[in-house]
């Protein structure tokens, strides 16, 4: 995946879905304090410290409220993190496309944003594998880095929870069901279920995983020329359970 990204400073993201930021002096007109939009739910924890560079879209949109999109982040502590959680699954769609994860390899009819379930869930990506059979993937982003570990979710997730359950009802009724980890984070080398946050989630994952779920992860790799980013999911690491 391919951006071209202005940069920018932050100051703070607040209301979940805003933040503020500084521009460079030569990108400003009158006043170099902007407000741009933050697609991302979670809490974010360590991917929007004050100082930070957020590089960010532009649209030419005329109805946005805001027209500026917050993409990725730069840190001070020299990561590169992709905070726009809806490029999570677009990531994932461009590696499946392109052969890269190794589990769908020659996977057939692709299809996103699949109703399925029990308790009325939408599976992120729907398709057969090499063996013909159906199979449901869900996509997960991770971001959250602590003491050198990865960790899902940075907070608590009911709609996690429930996805995990309708993975295992998936496994029971003979299908395939998938838990893939979009890992967004350059400083990230494994993932762990963040049992801190929520133990729940934690103690669904290793069970969806005893029942038949398949848990994976793959890894972002972020390259840059100025403000030209390519952006690739291309490296699978470890789940830790």
């Amino acid at each position: 995946m391919n951006f071209t990204l202005q940069p920018s400073t932050l100051i703070k993201r607040y209301k979940r879905f805003l933040a503020d930021v500084i521009l460079p002096n030569e990108a400003s007109v009158n006043n170099n304090e902007i407000t741009m939009h933050c697609a991302n739910t979670g809490a974010m924890t360590g991917c929007a410290t004050p100082g930070d560079t957020v590089w960010y879209s532009t649209s030419d949109n005329q109805k946005r409220k805001y027209a500026n999109s917050w993409e990725l982040t730069y840190t001070q502590s020299n990561d590169w993190i992709c905070v726009n959680t809806i490029r999570a699954n677009q990531l994932v769609e461009e590696a499946l496309n392109n052969n890269v994860i190794s589990q769908f390899i020659g996977h057939s009819q692709l299809k996103r944003e699949v109703k399925y379930g029990a308790e009325n869930s939408k599976i992120d990506f729907h398709l057969y594998d090499q063996s013909d059979r159906e199979t449901f993937i869900e996509v997960k982003s991770v971001t959250l880095l602590q003491e050198q570990q990865g960790y899902f979710p940075d907070a608590v997730t009911t709609r996690g929870q429930k996805h995990l359950r309708e993975l295992i009802a998936m496994t029971e009724q003979g299908h395939r069901a998938v838990l893939l980890f979009a890992v967004l984070h350059s400083g990230i080398n494994s993932v762990k279920p963040a049992e801190h946050i929520d133990k729940k989630y934690s103690q669904l994952l290793r069970e969806a995983k005893n029942k038949g779920v398949e848990i994976i992860a793959y890894k972002a790799n972020f390259k840059h020329n100025e403000g030209d980013f390519s952006v690739t999911l291309d490296a699978q690491v470890a789940v830790k359970l």
